[in-house]
């Protein structure tokens, strides 16, 4: 059984996506503050946890960085704020999706399930090897020039799929709907946010992923 922790201050939000995820067969444990979410996080291990930013105590974005510490659990942020630096924040620790509010519970849930999917779909039993650019894919780990380069969950799924379709023009909606696995209505510069950081740590081989103006981007490792 899917085991979920939804983290957030607001009971009314926590009741809601309780029944929502325990309608879909989920098991549910539940937090106030960002406090006991950290301790409940070290105690149980936990399919994914939904994390709201404005918490008592700590705020999401700390309890996030104390979880990254120990664990990779899927991790997906609530926010009513939905401001470009809270985006990118979120993202630069790793979480998997970023959802503001109002939200639909529909929608989480099926943002949750796209995130479980992703993260259990079969590992292809090969390394892929570009320029100085090694994809380990049954590890998830990628290494430059012979040094791993510390990729979040959500770069390494990035890298892995412009790599995959090396030569191929992908619009930032293909990006979307192939990375973040559903129809994305948010703001497509959430792409954008992912380049940014996954070229910074690609050192020589950043150029690789071209950027098509008014597009979206184009892996090409003769760039």
């Amino acid at each position: 059984m899917v085991h979920l922790l939804v983290a957030d201050d607001e009971k009314e939000i926590v009741e809601l996506v309780s029944r929502f995820a325990e309608h879909e067969g989920f098991k549910v444990d539940t937090a106030s503050n960002g406090m006991e979410a950290v301790s409940l996080s070290e105690k149980n291990e936990y399919d994914l946890i939904i994390l709201d930013i404005m918490m008592p105590e700590i705020d999401g974005f700390t309890v996030c960085k104390e979880i990254r510490k120990q664990k990779q659990t899927p991790v997906i942020m609530l926010s009513a704020l939905g401001t470009e630096y809270d985006k990118l924040m979120g993202f630069e620790l790793g979480i998997d999706d970023y959802v503001v509010k109002p939200f639909s519970p529909r929608e989480l849930m099926a943002r949750v399930k796209a995130v479980l999917a992703r993260r259990t779909d079969g590992k292809l039993k090969r390394e892929i090897v570009i320029q100085g650019i090694r994809i380990d894919t049954p590890a998830h780990e990628v290494f430059v020039d012979g040094e791993k380069s510390e990729l979040t969950a959500k770069e390494y799924e990035l890298l892995l799929f412009l790599v995959q379709n090396k030569g191929i023009a992908m619009t930032r909606e293909k990006i979307l709907n192939a990375v973040w696995g559903y129809d994305y209505y948010g703001d497509d510069r959430t792409v954008d946010w992912q380049i940014k950081l996954l070229r910074s740590k690609l050192g020589p081989y950043r150029k690789c992923i071209v950027t098509l103006r008014g597009t979206g981007y184009r892996f090409d490792e003769k760039a």
